[in-house]
């Protein structure tokens, strides 16, 4: 179904209108949720509202964080002061094909709101990856949540999918790396919430944390050629991957991919300890 949809991603769609009304829809829902029905708190905002502002020209950044509810993105982008009604500036991200494109009405929806449809296990050479990868060659921003899935546990940052690594390593510039790490959207949109199912509303009078830490340094000169070293002292199950244009093969980009991921995991980690210390004070 959202193979059909992609027209209406493209932002000359219908003159940018239905992009507007909608970024215009979701900006309000997110506001309200955040800054009005419950209470946000958000450290090192400047940094990221900064990198959305003015990075330099054609440099992509990602953001990765936490997934703690099914409103975590847009509600996050709702606090006092992020510009979430500006459609040039808005995040791309990374979306469940199988939840927010299962029919017709949600596939242009979800397009139309700057959303990648991508299919949970299908491999990170799947179709809308190299979608993904071209808006970042646009000097895009796209949001991922790399443990792939919500988890309102209160624990640990979960193993992370190599996908948002090899869009880093893929990307014609490097992206600057953001991590985020959030708390309370969990009791926002709780998954159990009456009969085992989510509250067909969002919940209020809940205290929202966004901490938000600085870029990632990625080092991946140095990491690509220790991880042409390691793939060949190490085997690896081959599924067929192509080579890349640098010419590393599936061995050595799956070390590659999993240093990045390692480090960006290391970083959300530190983050979300941080941000434990930071609430409790």
């Amino acid at each position: 179904m959202s193979r059909t949809m992609e027209w209406a991603a493209r932002p000359e769609h219908l003159g940018g209108i239905p992009r507007k009304l909608l970024i215009a829809i979701v900006g309000t829902f997110a506001k309200t949720v955040s800054s009005f029905l419950n209470t946000t708190s958000v450290h090192n905002a400047d940094t990221l509202l900064h990198l959305v502002r003015s990075r330099p020209r054609r440099v992509p950044l990602i953001t990765v964080s936490n997934h703690m509810s099914t409103l975590d993105d847009p509600a996050m982008w709702g606090f006092k002061g992020f510009p979430i009604f500006d459609t040039q500036s808005a995040r791309w991200v990374l979306a469940a094909e199988d939840i927010c494109f299962r029919n017709a009405l949600y596939s242009y929806i979800f397009r139309v709101g700057k959303c990648i449809p991508i299919t949970r296990g299908g491999g990170i050479y799947q179709e809308h990856m190299n979608e993904a990868l071209e808006r970042l060659n646009d000097g895009e921003w796209l949001h991922t949540f790399p443990e792939g899935k919500v988890n309102q546990e209160e624990a640990p940052i979960r193993r992370l999918k190599w996908g948002t690594a090899s869009l880093i390593a893929r990307a014609h510039i490097t992206p600057i790396v953001l991590p985020i790490i959030h708390h309370g959207f969990h009791e926002v949109m709780p998954e159990k919430y009456m009969f085992g199912r989510r509250p067909p509303l969002p919940l209020w009078n809940k205290k929202i944390d966004i901490i938000i830490g600085d870029p990632i340094e990625l080092d991946l000169p140095a990491m690509r050629q220790k991880a042409i070293s390691q793939s060949r002292s190490e085997s690896f199950p081959i599924v067929g991957w192509p080579s890349t244009c640098d010419g590393l093969d599936e061995a050595a980009q799956r070390c590659f991919y999993a240093t990045i991921s390692e480090q960006i995991h290391a970083a959300m980690e530190r983050l979300r300890c941080f941000g434990k210390k930071l609430v409790k004070s």
